[in-house]
């Protein structure tokens, strides 16, 4: 052990004196080192900050809810026509799964009605999406309120004219004006502001994003549009599992009961869609796998330069030091030290410049986590990821250069100039 230090001392000071002797030779060589573990790992980091924020998203969703829709989150865009013939999940079907399925812990439903003009006074905000929601709407989706509140229950019972707001409709329409207890007007019909929904946050992918919505109670919304006109409106029921339940035994409740209710014959396929966060999640795998892929061949080719480089420092530096290589295998220096001495040489040389890449995408992520919507942050995993291929890279650069100065003749090697 005593040994081994001595040898990564003399290997370091050896490095070091590269460094200090040819600053110019030495950096261009690491240069490649340097540029291949900013690529690899920067590119990495800017996946995982991506992957981070979007999944972070996601899980607002809930990973114990499906949601009943008319189109699949997975196939839509391949199987359109065969999606574009079904009904929308209607009322009914809310009120079905909700009387029948036994192992659900929550149900909630709402349609998306479309585009309204909000208006106040003379203030105006165009292209709202008013939406109409079921009592359990707000506690499915862990909505907060920035002001006021969500509705009563006998307020949402006999439809009364209440309405929410979304963040960016409430500024736009009030600026520093208390919205609470106002009134505005939505196709004519006036409703009292009873709530401001909290702002979105800053991921980048908003799933739970109400901000420029507006929101009323199901029975309301009844009387803004005809809600049981097919093709119309989008609707979902969203069903969360009670505790302890798995997904696929809800989903396959759940089934029985929509199918039932469709009065679908054994035979024939589902008319609507059970969509989770595993199928958003699962199609997002391969879009960052990617990404990582071609942060490594990017990565790579400048690796491989500075490889060569490092492999050609070291080839001179064999060839600097031949004579002190004779006289130490002269005095008795086993074949594996010398062997040794030079490997970590390289690797000392190859993790020196590493450590300038990480330091670079340090300072990259730190000003980018600035100027960005999103954290961009370097992980420790992916530090020891730079480390440990810079360690790689040393022993493919050092082992035959390495292997050349501990197979020397010590005569041969002493009598050399």
């Amino acid at each position: 052990m005593k040994l081994l230090l001595k040898i990564i001392y003399e290997s370091a000071n050896q490095a070091l004196q590269q460094l200090r002797g040819n600053k110019l030779r030495t950096f261009l060589s690491l240069l490649g080192i340097t540029i291949g573990i900013f690529c690899i790992i920067g590119v990495k980091a800017a996946v995982d900050s991506l992957e981070s924020n979007v999944r972070g998203s996601f899980d607002k969703l809930g990973s114990d809810v499906i949601y009943v829709r008319k189109w699949s989150w997975s196939d839509s865009h391949q199987y359109w026509w065969k999606y574009l013939k079904r009904p929308e999940p209607n009322y009914q079907d809310y009120k079905t799964v909700a009387k029948k399925v036994k192992s659900l812990d929550k149900v909630s439903y709402h349609v998306a009605i479309g585009f309204r003009t909000v208006k106040y006074r003379s203030s105006s905000v165009e292209q709202s999406v008013l939406i109409g929601a079921t009592y359990d709407f707000a506690e499915m989706f862990s909505i907060e309120f920035e002001k006021g509140r969500h509705f009563s229950q006998s307020e949402y019972t006999y439809g009364s004219n209440k309405i929410l707001l979304g963040y960016t409709v409430a500024e736009e329409l009030f600026g520093t004006i208390d919205p609470i207890g106002k009134e505005i007007k939505v196709s004519g019909r006036k409703l009292e502001v009873i709530g401001v929904i909290k702002k979105s946050g800053d991921d980048l992918i908003n799933v739970v994003d109400f901000d420029d919505a507006i929101i009323v109670s199901y029975e309301l919304a009844r009387k803004f549009a005809n809600l049981k006109s097919k093709n119309v409106f989008q609707t979902s029921i969203n069903i969360k599992a009670s505790e302890g339940v798995e997904l696929d035994q809800l989903k396959d409740e759940v089934t029985g009961v929509m199918r039932a209710a469709h009065k679908l014959k054994p035979k024939q396929e589902d008319d609507f869609s059970l969509n989770e966060l595993t199928m958003m999640t699962s199609l997002l795998d391969g879009f960052f796998g990617v990404l990582s892929l071609l942060g490594w061949i990017i990565g790579g080719f400048a690796i491989l330069v500075g490889a060569f480089s490092v492999a050609n420092i070291m080839f001179v530096s064999v060839k600097e030091r031949t004579n002190i290589i004779g006289i130490k295998k002269a005095l008795g220096a086993k074949r594996y030290v010398i062997l040794l001495e030079f490997l970590i040489e390289s690797i000392i040389l190859c993790i020196i410049g590493g450590v300038l890449g990480l330091a670079l995408i340090g300072l990259t992520t730190l000003g980018l986590s600035q100027v960005a919507d999103f954290d961009v942050f370097l992980s420790f995993s992916n530090m020891l990821l730079g480390v440990g291929v810079s360690i790689a890279i040393g022993i493919l650069s050092g082992i035959i250069p390495a292997h050349q100065a501990s197979g020397m003749d010590p005569v041969d090697a002493i009598r050399s100039k």
